[in-house]
């Protein structure tokens, strides 16, 4: 079960990436996005909450599984990278995918994930998984706002 464990929370294995791992994790989610929409899976447009259901599951289990790994891996980890794909696909969240928005949508969700402004560094004291995730989920959410603010106004 820890192989498991360790394929979800690393983003199947990008999480050991030995430079900027947090990067390749979100990297790892533009791609799963791409392949969401190229192949007709999931939308974040289309089928918004079958795509929300998705983030919450994969939440979840991200959190289970970082819970599980702290035990061996120490306080989180920086191969910890699910809570990235999360923050991503958040970023994402009822934008129309086009790479434009992806590139735009990855630039500002690494700088909130990497500045941690308004209050997203406070959510990294939370216990286990949970503060593992909700920061990355917050700066997806900051992202998202900014994102959706620049495709209005252009």
């Amino acid at each position: 079960m820890n192989f498991i464990y360790k394929l979800l929370v690393t983003a199947l294995g990008s999480g050991y990436s030995p430079i900027a791992p947090g990067t390749a994790g979100a990297i790892v989610g533009s791609i799963a996005l791409w392949l969401f929409e190229k192949y007709s899976i999931i939308s974040t447009t289309t089928t918004p909450f079958l795509f929300i259901g998705l983030i919450l599951i994969t939440t979840i289990l991200g959190i289970i599984a970082t819970n599980r790994l702290e035990k061996e891996w120490g306080k989180d980890p920086s191969k910890v990278v699910i809570d990235e794909v999360i923050g991503m696909w958040i970023t994402m969240m009822f934008v129309q995918f086009t790479w434009l928005n992806v590139l735009i949508g990855f630039i500002l969700f690494r700088f909130f994930d990497i500045a941690k402004p308004l209050g997203i560094r406070k959510l990294e004291n939370l216990d286990g998984g949970i503060g593992v995730m909700a920061d990355d989920m917050l700066a997806g959410v900051y992202a998202n706002i900014v994102l959706q603010l620049i495709i209005y106004f252009i």
